[in-house]
């Protein structure tokens, strides 16, 4: 943005810094756009206090709209679903990792630092639950899916190092450690994609499988409600998001647009 705006900070106006900043975030996502804006804004107040341009010109800035979940959730169909859990696998180490990590997240909505922080005693065997340590400190108990509690026994049983390592999932080869990093989980979704031939995923990493469980929980019948409890929402605005996704309800509901020339009494 310097260089448009020049060097002679005197010459800055209103007009000037409102062209400059138009033309950077022409075809920019809303938040990459805010944080252009506030850079910019940051600057000339800068520059009005040190008195070397005219006072007020971050007033001139447009305010970027952005309304709160107001895009589609990315999620995965049913098919595609079941790709990506068949491409796991299910011959050595890393492929049972995978596998159990990818079902966990597709069957429970998990993020990808509740499977990093995953300890052994977090799961009750005897009553297929898992505790989960989500964000604020707020420890749910869920029950554990069939499919999902036999990839984890089994990844436990004939591929996990016998290491005395308080994690659940650990890197599949020496040195052996915990999975630490959310972004770790994400690599290995994205890695599941390419496998499984999904080409033009919505997204590539492990929060994809958390709005693919709530969709298709959603379809299945279950309430927001009960979705919110399973992925651990502290609104249910936050919840009421994936309503969106069930487009035979909404269209149930939907007005007629109006014709030319009716009016609404």
């Amino acid at each position: 943005m310097l260089s448009a705006l020049g060097t002679d900070t005197a010459q800055y106006n209103a007009a000037s810094v409102r062209k400059v900043i138009l033309d950077q975030i022409r075809g920019c996502r809303p938040a990459h756009a805010k944080t252009k804006v506030g850079a910019l804004r940051v600057y000339l107040r800068f520059l009005a206090a040190n008195g070397t341009c005219q006072p007020g010109l971050d007033h001139a800035l447009p305010t970027v709209a952005e309304w709160k979940l107001s895009s589609l959730p990315r999620y995965l169909d049913a098919e595609q679903a079941g790709k990506l859990i068949d491409s796991c696998s299910r011959n050595g180490p890393q492929g049972l990792r995978d596998r159990a990590i990818v079902l966990l997240l597709i069957r429970l909505g998990l993020r990808a630092g509740d499977i990093a922080g995953l300890r052994p005693g977090d799961i009750d065997w005897q009553d297929a639950s898992l505790l989960v340590r989500g964000k604020g400190r707020r420890d749910v108990r869920l029950p554990l899916p069939q499919d999902a509690g036999d990839a984890v026994l089994d990844y436990i049983e004939h591929a996990r190092p016998a290491v005395a390592i308080d994690r659940v999932f650990l890197c599949a080869k020496a040195p052996f450690r915990p999975l630490r990093s959310g972004m770790i989980i994400s690599g290995i979704v994205r890695a599941a994609l390419r496998r499984a031939g999904i080409t033009s995923p919505p997204s590539h990493g492990a929060n994809l499988l958390r709005h693919t469980a709530a969709t298709m929980m959603l379809r299945a019948g279950a309430t927001l409600d009960e979705i919110g409890t399973v992925l651990r929402h502290k609104s249910p605005d936050t919840t009421a998001h994936y309503a969106k996704v069930d487009i035979a309800a909404l269209q149930q509901v939907a007005q007629p647009w109006p014709k030319e020339g009716n009016h609404a009494e």
